[in-house]
């Protein structure tokens, strides 16, 4: 699909909640292919920048409804994709589930959202022991920050009158322009974690075409939950070696535990990606972490 030249999409309405990394591309993709945008950050810095290209931004705390009076109800399109904005497991609680339940209070009252995509993440999911993850695998066990994350979806599941169909996309490790956290930890020689259990990544891009299928897919698919994740999910040892090998450093270390006071190493699984695909027709661009590093590496 190419909302560039699908009618569908051109002249609608489309209001982004947390416009960060995946959000403020996903706003620069609408506004190219005429969508009306509206965008809600906590950053003021990312205000200025999103004015500046044209889109009507507005700055506030997406849990208050401080916001609620001055973006008008009822778009076509809605896309949650805050971040976490630190404060540990309080600034989850407020970025996912309250903002979700500040939307869908707006929603209720201004009007509804006609197709509204909310990113949650793969760490909803407990399991390890190098097993195959689909949508289908049982959530019960999820980490504190994986809880609040259901919680959330389960707030949007459950809501009634806020929106006429709803997408959950639970998204593995994003990666992309500009976003080179791997990178930064290969060149220091030392990574967190085990290196033979498995890395599953999102290009940025690859989630960007998901955000479009699910808002762009057929009437009669709606409320659905679908991993997003590229093709292979390799081992973190094959990657970093692979990268230092590309940056001409040798290759790195693992602690084979969690940095102090960070999240615990997530579990060695494979993240599924076949509902997205069949379902929607999304194809990852970057099947596997080496053409998605290839592509920053060569910029």
């Amino acid at each position: 699909m190419n909302p560039r030249a699908d009618a569908q999409f051109f002249g609608k309405r489309i209001v982004i909640f947390g416009c960060g990394y995946v959000g403020s591309e996903v706003a620069r993709q609408a506004l190219e292919w005429g969508l009306r945008v509206t965008a809600l950050t906590r950053n003021e810095a990312k205000a200025l920048e999103l004015r500046a290209a044209g889109i009507e931004t507005f700055v506030a705390d997406l849990a208050s409804d401080s916001w609620h009076e001055h973006i008008a109800g009822a778009p076509e399109f809605a896309l949650d994709c805050v971040s976490s904005g630190g404060d540990g497991l309080d600034g989850y609680r407020r970025s996912y589930l309250d903002g979700m339940k500040s939307i869908l209070a707006w929603a209720r009252q201004r009007g509804s959202i006609g197709s509204l995509v909310y990113t949650s993440s793969t760490s909803v999911y407990p399991q390890g022991g190098g097993i195959h993850v689909d949508e289908s695998a049982p959530t019960a066990g999820a980490s504190d920050r994986g809880q609040i994350l259901l919680e959330a979806e389960a707030a949007l599941r459950d809501s009634v009158g806020a929106c006429a169909r709803w997408f959950v996309l639970r998204l593995a490790g994003i990666y992309g322009p500009g976003r080179h956290a791997l990178l930064e930890k290969i060149r220091t020689g030392v990574i967190p974690g085990r290196g033979e259990h498995r890395l599953n990544l999102a290009h940025r891009d690859d989630i960007c075409a998901a955000v479009w299928r699910a808002l762009g897919a057929p009437a009669s698919i709606r409320n659905e939950i679908f991993n997003v994740a590229d093709d292979t999910a390799a081992r973190k040892d094959e990657v970093a070696n692979w990268l230092a090998a590309r940056l001409g450093i040798a290759p790195p270390r693992f602690t084979e535990s969690a940095v102090a006071g960070r999240r615990p190493v997530t579990p060695d699984r494979i993240i599924a990606n076949g509902k997205l695909r069949a379902v929607l027709g999304w194809q990852p661009r970057y099947p596997t972490f080496r053409e998605g590093y290839e592509n920053i590496l060569s910029r």
